[in-house]
């Protein structure tokens, strides 16, 4: 009780000091507004303020010292007097592709790896999304009973998920094993061989992120008109037909951004992996984002790791680009 009570005063001095600074960022806000610009949007600006100022504290200036850091030597032996220069970017870079970060795979290995993890995630998500908000668009009994139970997955929270799922794969005791053995199926080394960890921790991202895909999805379809698909069915066409030349096009706007969002989030999932078998069996699951983490916190590598992020958020946003560029996203119509 005393740890509770302890816990509960300190929430409250941390509510107390946020209300004082978000009243003292808007005070200044409107002072600077009212008398100094003249402007005339003074309130909107004021209300606008303390948001304002979070994103710079928290993404805007981040960000800028993680660029200064990527440019610099330091590492835990000069975490205190470490150097910032082009030399120290420009090997930091080099570096990136030539040391190995790891003991057996290389960074293009690792690559090639989270393309293919993130390519067949995202497959996943938006063909199990897609077939499950169809059979949800339909009229029947529990609609909203069916609509909770498929969205819990992607409710609970990620550490939760994972860890539960590691127990489910235990060779001898966890469920994916047992149920094999009652189809007559023999036991997989799931957590022990580098090819099943990977379909495992493949298998445990594509159930959570199939609820998100399906929610998109399904109210983009109850956003389509039911004229169309009548006017279909009086011309003859069948269902196959309506699908591609009727739901895909009219639902392009809506899977274009979310399909986005499946990338980057896939692309830079580290909770799944890490959580399950931190990147192993023999480095068999590591993806960029899992060996960068190994680089920052396990070699201790700052300056070399904040490039590292650098590089891959480079990276993970041209292919975002060419996403969008294969697609259609750029095009003013597909919005219209």
């Amino acid at each position: 009780m005393e740890h509770i009570q302890y816990g509960l005063e300190e929430l409250g001095k941390i509510l107390i000091v946020g209300v004082i600074a978000v009243s003292i960022i808007e005070f200044v806000a409107y002072i600077l507004c009212k008398k100094v610009f003249r402007t005339r949007f003074t309130v909107p600006y004021m209300l606008l303020a303390p948001a304002i100022v979070g994103v710079i504290a928290f993404i805007v200036y981040p960000f800028l010292f993680n660029v200064s850091l990527a440019f610099s030597n330091m590492s835990m032996r000069r975490f205190l007097n470490y150097n910032v220069g082009w030399q120290h970017g420009v090997q930091n870079f080099i570096d990136v592709f030539t040391v190995p970060i790891l003991q057996r795979v290389s960074f293009f290995t690792l690559f090639i790896r989270t393309l293919i993890w993130t390519v067949i995630n995202v497959f996943f998500h938006v063909v199990g999304g897609m077939f499950l908000a169809i059979l949800l668009n339909r009229p029947m009994r529990l609609q909203n009973v069916y609509r909770t139970i498929l969205i819990l997955p992607w409710a609970i929270p990620q550490v939760i998920v994972a860890l539960t799922w590691r127990c489910e794969f235990h060779y001898q005791f966890g469920f994916m094993n047992i149920f094999l053995q009652r189809l007559g199926f023999s036991p997989i080394p799931w957590l022990e061989d580098p090819f099943w960890a990977m379909v495992a921790v493949i298998i445990v991202n594509v159930w959570l992120g199939i609820p998100f895909m399906m929610t998109i999805i399904f109210g983009g379809l109850q956003s389509i008109p039911q004229d169309y698909y009548d006017v279909a069915q009086i011309d003859g066409a069948g269902g196959i037909q309506q699908f591609f030349h009727i739901t895909i096009p009219l639902l392009k706007p809506v899977l274009i951004p979310a399909v986005m969002l499946g990338i980057i989030w896939t692309f830079n999932n580290f909770n799944v992996i890490f959580l399950i078998n931190q990147g192993g069996p023999m480095e068999g699951t590591h993806i960029l984002i899992t060996s960068m983490y190994h680089a920052i916190f396990g070699l201790y590598r700052y300056g070399f790791g904040a490039m590292y992020s650098m590089v891959l958020f480079v990276m993970l946003m041209l292919i975002t680009m060419m996403y969008f560029k294969v697609m259609g996203g750029f095009k003013k119509e597909v919005y219209e």
